[in-house]
């Protein structure tokens, strides 16, 4: 796995260096194919934050993790790299089985229908989406957009049990749109 350390704010250390190098190795067992990891090591006052980017093939996973102590937050941080990648693969493995009906009850999230309503210009139509939709985390929803073809994909946040958009911006980052309080 090809593998790049940063450090911000923190002076570069070999034993860091690594120590990151030996924990993202461990996931070359797991993934299918090549994959780039990126990790941020950096210090905010006396926060010690992790963060890593991820790319394999179809698969993007970001993650960060902040701690009192830089080799706490790394731990944490591949643990929940570990989840993702884990979760991730059930997910394909449930879907490649062919078995529908596992794919139905648990890994749909938006199931969408069309109809066509004529303008009153009978020139145009509008196409209706009626979209149902169970709660998730944030995590979640950008695995599902990940797998989805769409630019945006339509839940309902778990925490704050009200309906969100995440959508795909125009410079490859990600948007979220919450109803306001």
């Amino acid at each position: 796995m090809q593998t790049s350390v940063t450090f911000k704010k923190l002076d570069p250390s070999d034993a860091l260096k690594s120590y990151v190098q030996k924990k993202v190795d461990r996931f070359d067992k797991m993934l299918d194919s090549p994959a780039e990891a990126n990790v941020v090591l950096s210090v905010e006052k006396i926060r010690h934050i992790a963060e890593i980017t991820l790319t394999c093939d179809r698969l993007k996973i970001h993650a960060k993790e902040e701690s009192e102590n830089m080799y706490s937050s790394i731990d944490t941080l591949m643990d929940k790299i570990k989840i993702q990648i884990k979760k991730n693969k059930e997910k394909v493995r449930r879907h490649m089985s062919g078995n529908k009906q596992s794919i139905k009850n648990e890994d749909l999230a938006v199931s969408i229908t069309e109809e066509s309503v004529p303008l009153k210009n009978d020139k145009n139509e509008i196409i209706i989406e009626v979209i149902d939709f169970k709660p998730m985390d944030v995590d979640d929803a950008i695995l599902e957009l990940d797998l989805n073809k769409n630019n945006f994909f339509v839940f309902n946040n778990a925490r704050t049990e009200r309906v969100n958009v995440l959508y795909k911006r125009n410079d490859g980052t990600l948007g979220l749109i919450q109803p306001s309080s």
